[in-house]
C-alpha cells in the first residue's frame, strides 16, 4: 500500500491514503513502519491534524472529505455507524435490526471499514463483549478497539 502519510498514534502508527483531495483509507500499522510526514498544506496533513485532535479530545467530530469504497449495504452500515456520538456504543444486532439485516453482515461491513476511527466501527460491540475489530479478534487489534472505547469514555 502506498501511503500519503504515516503518523504516530497512541497504539502504533496509522497509514493515511488521501489522494486527489479525498480520504480513501486509514490503516492500523505496526510501530515499526517508518513515519512519513504529509506534504505541507495537503489533505493528509489535515487528516493528521484531526486525528491528533481526536487523540487529545475524544469528543472531537471529524470533518473530512471521505469517499469510502464499498457495497451499497456497507455504505448503509457505515452511514449508520457514523451517526453514533463519541462515547456511545451499540450492538451489531441493533444496527442489523435498524437496517433489516443480520448481525453477521453488519460485522462483515465493519471489518471492511476503510476509515476506522473516522467511521467509528469501534463503537459497535458484540452481544457478549467487544466482538472483533478490523476483521480480527487478535489481542493486539482488540487492544486498539479497547483503547478507543476507553479514550472516548474520558470525555
Amino acid at each position: 500500500m502506498s501511503y500519503t502519510a504515516v503518523i504516530a498514534a497512541p497504539f502504533g502508527h496509522l497509514g493515511i491514503v488521501a489522494p486527489f483531495q479525498v480520504v480513501s483509507r486509514i490503516e492500523f500499522l505496526d510501530a515499526s513502519v517508518p513515519l512519513l510526514s504529509p506534504e505541507p498544506g495537503s489533505l493528509a496533513e489535515e487528516v493528521e491534524r484531526q486525528l491528533q485532535e481526536y487523540f487529545r479530545h475524544p469528543g472531537f467530530h471529524f470533518d473530512l472529505p471521505c469517499r469510502p469504497q464499498g457495497t451499497p449495504f456497507q455504505q448503509r452500515v457505515w452511514q449508520a455507524i457514523a451517526s453514533l456520538p463519541s462515547g456511545a456504543t451499540v450492538s451489531y444486532g441493533a444496527i442489523a435490526q435498524q437496517l433489516g439485516s443480520s448481525a453477521r453482515a453488519v460485522g462483515q461491513a465493519c471489518g471492511n471499514n476503510p476509515l476506522p476511527i473516522v467511521i467509528p466501527c469501534h463503537r459497535v460491540l458484540a452481544r457478549s463483549g467487544l466482538g472483533g475489530f478490523n476483521h480480527s479478534s487478535a489481542e493486539q487489534t482488540l487492544s486498539i478497539k479497547f483503547w478507543l472505547l476507553r479514550h472516548e469514555q474520558q470525555r
